[in-house]
C-alpha cells in the first residue's frame, strides 16, 4: 500500500485530491445531462500522450452524465499520406486545393484513420465511442465554398438526428468532417465550422476548441495577453479596430459563429495542457478564453 508520505511526495495528498473533488461538483452537477462538442485537433492529436489524456477527458465527462460528441480536423495527417503518395499540395488563403484524387485522400485519412484512432483510444476504457462521417445519415449538407479550391466546402444544414440518438443511447459520437450535397457529391469541410453548427444543430452547453494557443490572445508574441471571457459585440469590434488579426481571426471567427448557430458559449483552449478539457469544465478559475453573446460583465 502507498504510504501518505509517499502520495504528499508526488502531489497527490489527501486534502489536494479532496480540494479538487468538492470544487468539481457543483460543475458536475450543473452540466449532466447537457451536450458539450469538442474539436480535436492541432498538437493534442499528434502527441501519444495528449490524445490519451484527451481520451480520458472524454470518459470522465460520460461517467459524469456529460455527453461529449467529438469533432476531428486532420490537415496534417492528409498532407503526410500526400507527401507519402507524391502528390504536390497546393494552398489558397491557407485552405488546400482539393481535387477529386485529394478528396479521396482526405475521405480514407479521416474516416478511415484518425476517427478510428480516435475512437479506439476512448474504448479502450470502455464501449463508447461510435465513429462516423457528415456524409452518414445526412448529418452535414455541404456546398462548394469557392470553384478554385475544388472540393473544399461549407456548412448549408445540419441534421442532427444521428448524433442524437447515438447519444441517447449514452454512446459519444465521433464526427469526420466530410459533408455532401444533394447528388451525393463528398466535400472536405474545416472541422472548426462542422463543430460551431454541429454545436447550434444540438444546442449545446458548451462548444470547445483545442488548439495550439493560450486562447485569446491581443498579442500573438505574448501568452499573457489573453483574454479571459469576451462577448460578440466586443470580439467583432477588436476584429474590426486591428486588435485581434492574423491567424487569431478564424479562431476567433469559429467561436463567434457558433455561438450565433446556438451554441451557449464557445471556449478555445490550449489543446497542449493535459486534461485541458476538465480544467475549464470543473475548476473555478477555468482556463483559455470563453466566448458567450453578451459581454463579460
Amino acid at each position: 500500500m502507498t504510504s501518505p508520505d509517499l502520495l504528499v511526495d508526488r502531489g497527490f495528498s489527501p486534502e489536494r485530491r479532496t480540494k479538487a473533488l468538492v470544487e468539481a461538483l457543483p460543475y458536475i452537477q450543473r452540466f449532466r445531462g447537457a451536450v458539450v462538442v469538442v474539436k480535436f485537433g492541432g498538437n493534442a492529436m499528434t502527441d501519444p500522450a495528449l490524445s490519451e489524456s484527451f481520451a480520458e477527458d472524454m470518459v470522465l465527462l460520460h461517467s459524469v452524465g456529460i455527453r461529449p460528441v467529438v469533432v476531428h480536423g486532420g490537415g496534417p495527417q492528409i498532407g503526410s499520406l500526400l507527401a507519402r503518395l507524391g502528390k504536390e499540395t497546393e494552398f489558397v488563403d491557407g485552405l488546400r486545393v482539393t481535387d477529386r484524387e485529394t478528396l479521396d485522400v482526405a475521405r480514407m485519412v479521416l474516416v478511415g484513420k484518425v476517427g478510428r484512432d480516435i475512437v479506439g483510444s476512448i474504448n479502450v476504457h470502455g464501449a463508447y465511442a461510435v465513429g462516423m462521417s457528415g456524409e452518414d445519415g445526412g448529418m452535414i449538407t455541404a456546398a462548394p465554398r469557392d470553384e478554385a479550391l475544388g472540393f473544399v466546402g461549407d456548412v448549408v444544414s445540419v441534421q442532427p438526428g444521428i448524433v442524437e440518438r447515438l447519444l441517447a443511447e449514452q454512446m459519444i459520437p465521433v464526427v469526420s468532417t466530410i459533408g455532401a450535397d444533394a447528388s451525393g457529391q463528398a466535400y472536405n469541410i474545416n472541422a472548426d465550422t462542422v463543430a460551431g453548427a454541429l454545436a447550434g444543430a444540438l444546442g449545446a452547453e458548451k462548444v470547445v476548441y483545442l488548439t495550439d494557443v493560450p486562447g485569446l490572445l491581443t498579442d500573438v508574441d505574448d501568452p499573457t495577453s489573453i483574454v479571459a471571457r469576451a462577448g460578440v459585440a466586443e470580439l467583432e469590434t477588436m476584429i474590426a479596430d486591428g486588435t485581434i488579426a492574423g491567424g487569431m481571426i478564424p479562431k476567433v471567427r469559429a467561436c463567434i459563429e457558433a455561438v450565433a448557430a446556438g451554441a451557449a458559449s464557445a471556449h478555445m483552449l490550449d489543446g497542449r495542457i493535459p486534461h485541458v478539457v476538465l480544467l475549464e469544465l470543473f475548476t473555478d478559475a477555468g482556463i483559455g478564453t470563453m466566448v458567450t453573446e453578451e459581454a463579460s460583465s
